[in-house]
């Protein structure tokens, strides 16, 4: 018998909070009995409806048949028994992986990768990838050189990591950043959407757009210290962790103006977004303003950047020096043998279409409920990315906990929303039970 199968459910958080904080949910997961959006609590023996998927990370439910196929299970094993540096240890594993990924998944043009676990230091990356090469374009390139006046411009409500330089830009609860050192940076107003329950976009955000980009604008022509010292503008299509904030297509082609005539880079932190979540590879292709770096993780199983020509505008980039930007395992086989096994089930079964419409019908039911009950507003989102306001805080986190005592589990993000990240093999009647639990958790 495994050793975990010897271990009483009601023992889990007894054993885990002797050693750690272990704050988390009070379920306990059971590995075997969880199927598709079904999370069995091994303590209750009761099933709950996924609507977190690990902070938007778990792409295909629990226990798809697709895991089962025997190759993919003997891949997976050998890639288990060992934990070879990717970065310098090259398998066939690894090849079929990078191939699938490149080909399938980052968009055309983007011929630049890094692999690395953990969205913070897919990030972090990003950013040392743009020091690098705004320190080229200024002519520094001995590693003697000083460029500690190099910054990254990034946004109010932005969560981009925990670590060294993210630390710097996320800015959503004062607990996740306080009492760290951290760069003073340049911070920009954040020009948020807000949606009538129509679908249309009922803020005045072109006012909101024009006060960003004109501080943008300020910082870099009234700063004589900064205004050439900009790096990269660095922003999440869809602000997550700081209320599921949208931005429009002109917005952000704003701000891939003001990179060109900045010389500086746009990057898109796709950690939470990427991989399918929109019903589309990457969020930004729903907006057309194409980047010059991007950062993925979580549904991705593996961390990294994918880059584009402009990094080519310096020859001895990050992608072309060695050892500039490296870890000792290069993220991990066994999240690529996994990755690769994840493409290959979503392009079998189309389900980045199933992710845009299962994502339509929550919408639609969302904005009923909505109508109905007064209980919330501004619905949102695309794909498996979707939101809504309540009130206040109070009032939203009463709901969610009306949403779990139904066994339906949802997620809060910024002052006052409730997201709802679901997997993208989600059913038709799979969806209409998230909103059947979601309703009658609404007041």
């Amino acid at each position: 018998m495994p050793v975990a199968s010897i271990i009483d459910p009601k023992q889990v958080h007894d054993i885990i909070g002797r050693h750690q904080l272990a704050d988390g949910y009070d379920m306990v997961l059971d590995l075997e009995k969880s199927y598709g959006p079904w999370l069995h609590d091994a303590g209750r023996g009761e099933d709950f409806l996924d609507c977190f998927t690990c902070f938007a990370s778990w792409p295909l439910g629990y226990n798809h048949p697709g895991l089962d196929e025997p190759e993919f299970e003997r891949e997976l094993l050998r890639a288990a028994k060992t934990n070879p540096s990717n970065a310098d240890l090259y398998s066939r594993e690894m090849a079929s992986f990078v191939d699938a990924f490149a080909t399938k998944v980052t968009p055309e043009g983007f011929d630049h990768h890094f692999w690395i676990a953990g969205g913070s230091l897919a990030v972090e990356n990003a950013v040392k990838t743009a020091f690098d090469w705004k320190a080229r374009r200024l002519g520094r390139t001995s590693f003697h050189d000083d460029v500690n006046d190099l910054m990254i411009v990034h946004f109010q409500y932005a969560f981009h990591g925990r670590s060294g330089y993210t630390l710097s830009m996320t800015n959503t609860l004062p607990d996740k950043v306080g009492l760290f050192p951290k760069f003073r940076w340049p911070r920009i107003s954040s020009p948020g959407c807000e949606f009538d329950l129509d679908g249309n976009i009922c803020n005045d955000v072109a006012a909101l757009e024009a006060q960003a980009l004109g501080e943008l604008e300020a910082f870099r022509t009234r700063c004589p210290a900064g205004g050439d010292k900009i790096a990269a503008v660095v922003i999440e299509p869809i602000q997550c962790e700081g209320g599921d904030r949208h931005f429009r297509p002109e917005f952000l082609q704003g701000l891939r103006d003001f990179c060109t005539r900045a010389d500086a880079l746009l990057c898109y932190d796709e950690v939470q977004t990427g991989f399918f979540g929109s019903g589309k590879p990457w969020m930004w292709q729903h907006k057309g303003v194409e980047p010059d770096i991007v950062s993925f993780g979580k549904k991705a199983q593996v961390c990294g950047i994918y880059a584009g020509k402009r990094i080519d505008e310096v020859e001895d980039n990050v992608f072309v020096r060695s050892s500039r930007i490296n870890s000792t395992w290069g993220s991990n086989l066994v999240d690529m043998v996994r990755s690769r096994r994840f493409i290959e089930l979503i392009t079998e079964h189309d389900y980045a279409a199933n992710t845009l419409a299962r994502g339509e019908q929550i919408l639609t039911g969302l904005r009923r409920i909505a109508r109905d009950t007064g209980a919330f507003t501004n619905v949102r989102g695309v794909g498996s990315l979707l939101a809504v306001d309540y009130p206040d805080g109070d009032q939203r986190n009463a709901a969610i906990g009306r949403c779990y005592d139904e066994r339906l589990i949802v997620l809060p993000c910024g002052p006052k929303s409730v997201r709802l990240r679901f997997p993208l093999n989600l059913t038709e009647d799979e969806a209409n039970e998230v909103l059947n639990r979601f309703e009658r958790a609404a007041t």
